[in-house]
């Protein structure tokens, strides 16, 4: 299996404190997928049809991408990129050295 993955990633938040960060097709399928029923509209099963369409490849890449940013935004649950990654986030042990 080929994964497919998105240019830059699209941030959408899941809860209050919980953002979720869709960095391929497969992410953004199954976000959509987990969408609870009760609040699934035609934004959503258009959104999902993309990313499927795109998965078959009859669409490209981008379009699904654009497809999932634009029902975060639709949602009001899109987000800018976090100012902090995980990565940037120091450590006070030390990085793992071993004192001699």
């Amino acid at each position: 299996m080929t994964l497919k993955l998105f240019d830059r990633p699209v941030y959408l938040k899941e809860r209050r404190d919980l953002i979720r960060e869709i960095t391929s097709l497969e992410d953004a399928i199954d976000f959509l997928e987990e969408w609870p029923a009760r609040d699934r509209d035609i934004v959503h099963d258009a959104t999902l049809k993309t990313c499927y369409m795109a998965w078959d490849g009859h669409k490209p890449l981008k379009v699904a991408r654009d497809a999932i940013r634009s029902f975060g935004k639709s949602k009001g649950i899109l987000v800018k990129s976090p100012g902090i990654q995980p990565w940037m986030i120091r450590t006070r042990s030390g990085g793992g050295r071993v004192s001699t």
